[in-house]
């Protein structure tokens, strides 16, 4: 895959999924299809990306909080260069942790060099993406599926390791114990190629089992969905 998914290949594919599978049927009854964020311009994919490395392991709104005092600090005109030009400590002073604010400046420094190419991301299938970004300090697999579901709408992502969509997976199938991401990524096969749908609707049923159809319809979405 190696173009971004309009509104209306996604709700194709959430109800392909949901004619082939009872419990993507229901999935697709309770949430709809995917509603993704519209996807960035290349000129501001940097910036986009900054975004999802001030996300890892917070919370939504931490993470806002955070990358809008970044966009504060390096400026409207979000640029690699403006973020070598704040510096560490700058970064830092945004509320970024240290390992963070060197995953940024690394990133920055990769685009520079041309090793990184952010404004190609778009032309390049999904194995390519992982491989370039995870050449960064501080990205590794998980961030660059975020990248290719969140940014590129890329309809067939399984991210096998984000434990929110191993135990929503095992609250829609009635799983005893969230997958091992092994054990999901096996389990995934059924609903390629559109596992992008599968992943979006498990994030929507964390922490709430099969058949709860109540406690489901109000369940938080992902936060940076």
């Amino acid at each position: 895959m190696t173009r971004q998914s309009s509104t209306a290949e996604l709700r194709a594919g959430a109800e392909a999924l949901a004619a082939a599978n009872s419990i993507a049927a229901e999935l697709l009854s309770l949430y709809g299809p995917p509603t993704l964020p519209r996807a960035p311009m290349r000129k501001d994919r940097f910036r986009s990306l900054v975004g999802s490395i001030a996300a890892q392991q917070v919370s939504g709104k931490a993470a806002a909080s955070i990358f809008q005092r970044v966009v504060d600090i390096v400026g409207e005109d979000f640029n690699p260069q403006r973020a070598i030009d704040v510096g560490f400590d700058g970064l830092r002073s945004a509320g970024l942790s240290g390992s963070k604010a060197a995953s940024v400046l690394d990133l920055a420094e990769h685009s520079l060099s041309g090793s990184v190419r952010l404004e190609a991301l778009g032309s390049m299938d999904d194995h390519d993406v992982i491989d370039m970004l995870i050449q960064v300090r501080g990205i590794g697999v998980w961030t660059a599926q975020m990248v290719l579901i969140f940014d590129l709408r890329r309809i067939d992502v399984w991210p096998t390791g984000d434990l929110g969509v191993r135990v929503g997976f095992a609250n829609a199938f009635g799983l005893e114990t969230p997958p091992t991401p092994s054990e999901l990524a096996t389990l995934g096969e059924e609903f390629a190629p559109y596992r992008s749908v599968m992943a979006w609707w498990s994030w929507r049923a964390t922490g709430t089992p099969v058949g709860d159809r109540e406690k489901r319809q109000n369940a938080k979405p992902r936060p940076d969905a």
